[in-house]
């Protein structure tokens, strides 16, 4: 098994070099009677294949009183079905030189398997498997209610700084679902019945919600075959598909906070709203991300760490999603660094993307990073898959897989200067001093 994962990843990064040269993405695209929809793309460059599953559910679907659905079903859909035994789901893979895995944000949740392309078969069975008849049992809801429990507090609970985007995102907004996180309630997963989970189920895992998007070692003709095999018989669903039409209004004025945590330095951290993802504004948006925090050349790590030591870490998230965007900026204090010093130094970066024209040199420094992460997200079976698949699903055009990069060529350094003096101005932000718990008190 050690041989077949070795050969495995070796076959991956081969892959990635090959992509590199810039060869564009092929693939073919159609929708089966039940509505899946489906992305292929044919590659025999190494002999893996990527099966990936992207269902259009997150957090933001869930019903307020049942926050963590989606999360939750990330781990539940891995307990078994009715051909797969329970903790069996893992193992096939596994026992197949393969790898697998999922994740959930606000607006999907995401599966897939890397295998060796002679084990095709085994991934349109589990997936099929987990779309058309998972067990959603008390004994599995029961177990991976504990997972999660485990999940929150070793990523949140008991983690430095582990609450800042659960902190941030409740204040950021108000009305949209965006205003909780994934991982949601652990008191609204222990009252939810069986009957609710199997509900979200039968809602959300159907084939006209999904997008199975296949990249890799493979004849297409006989895979459209087998996924028709695997899929086709696959019932749509009966349930109306919830999907919020709530627009949140603007923030009305900078909110500010203090959370006493269990740290010993403190930290700054700043949410600005933002357009939801995709059109011109979004690309800019990147592009003034990576100025600011784009490696240790990018402006918030030269001036605050470097130049000035005020902190050992800082940085900007752009989190952009389908309705709502936030750009986030942080920074963790030098030991002796107060946050109100460390905020200041902050705002001055950010101010100077306000008042002044980021000079061509660093403009195109920055294009070419931009370039070279948009390239590498794309240069394995799975990263191919997935891209695939979320632009077909927040675009409608997964041709953006080969023409996205055109729209950040088209960003202007006029163009961040104009989203810079529209959206980092105090009144549509959000900032919160992380403290030690002792220091809480004076401030």
């Amino acid at each position: 098994m050690l041989k077949k994962s070795l050969l495995f990843f070796v076959c991956c990064l081969a892959f990635s070099q090959i992509f590199a040269q810039g060869q564009p993405i092929q693939f073919e695209k159609y929708t089966l009677p039940n509505g899946l929809k489906v992305i292929l793309h044919e590659d025999h460059s190494a002999p893996v294949v990527a099966v990936t599953a992207l269902y259009h559910v997150g957090s933001k679907n869930e019903d307020t009183a049942r926050t963590g659905f989606a999360h939750f079903f990330e781990h539940l859909l891995f307990e078994g079905s009715e051909n797969i035994k329970r903790g069996e789901f893992d193992k096939y893979v596994t026992n197949a030189g393969g790898v697998l895995n999922a994740n959930t944000s606000q607006d999907r949740t995401f599966y897939y398997e890397l295998l060796p392309s002679n084990q095709l078969d085994l991934g349109l069975w589990l997936e099929s498997e987990r779309m058309m008849h998972a067990k959603i049992e008390q004994v599995g809801v029961n177990t991976q209610r504990e997972v999660v429990k485990e999940e929150k507090r070793m990523r949140m609970d008991n983690r430095p700084y582990g609450s800042f985007l659960t902190e941030m995102l409740k204040r950021t907004f108000k009305v949209h679902p965006y205003r909780w996180s994934p991982i949601g309630s652990m008191d609204h997963l222990n009252a939810a019945k069986l009957e609710e989970f199997i509900n979200f189920y039968k809602t959300y895992y159907v084939p006209e919600n999904c997008v199975l998007s296949i990249a890799g070692d493979f004849n297409k003709a006989e895979l459209k075959q087998k996924i028709a095999s695997y899929f086709g018989s696959i019932a749509r669903g009966t349930k109306p598909i919830v999907r919020p039409s709530i627009k949140e209004p603007a923030l009305g004025g900078e909110v500010r906070d203090v959370i006493e945590d269990n740290v010993q330095l403190e930290g700054v951290f700043q949410a600005y709203r933002a357009p939801k993802q995709g059109g011109d504004e979004y690309y800019a948006f990147n592009v003034l991300s990576t100025i600011l925090s784009g490696g240790e050349s990018s402006r918030m790590n030269k001036s605050l760490v470097d130049a000035k030591q005020l902190a050992v870490a800082a940085q900007s998230v752009p989190y952009f999603n389908e309705d709502e965007g936030v750009l986030i900026t942080l920074a963790i204090a030098n030991m002796g660094i107060k946050a109100d010093i460390l905020e200041k130094n902050m705002d001055s970066v950010v101010s100077d993307l306000k008042t002044n024209l980021v000079s061509e040199r660093e403009f195109q420094k920055v294009k070419n990073q931009i370039t070279t992460e948009w390239v590498s997200s794309k240069g394995t079976m799975a990263g191919i898959a997935e891209n695939l698949a979320n632009f077909e699903v927040y675009f409608g055009d997964a041709n953006l897989v080969n023409t996205e990069l055109e729209k950040y060529n088209k960003v202007t350094r006029e163009d961040v200067l104009k989203v810079a003096k529209k959206y980092l101005n105090k009144d549509n932000r959000v900032v919160l001093y992380y403290v030690p718990k002792s220091k809480a008190a004076t401030k």
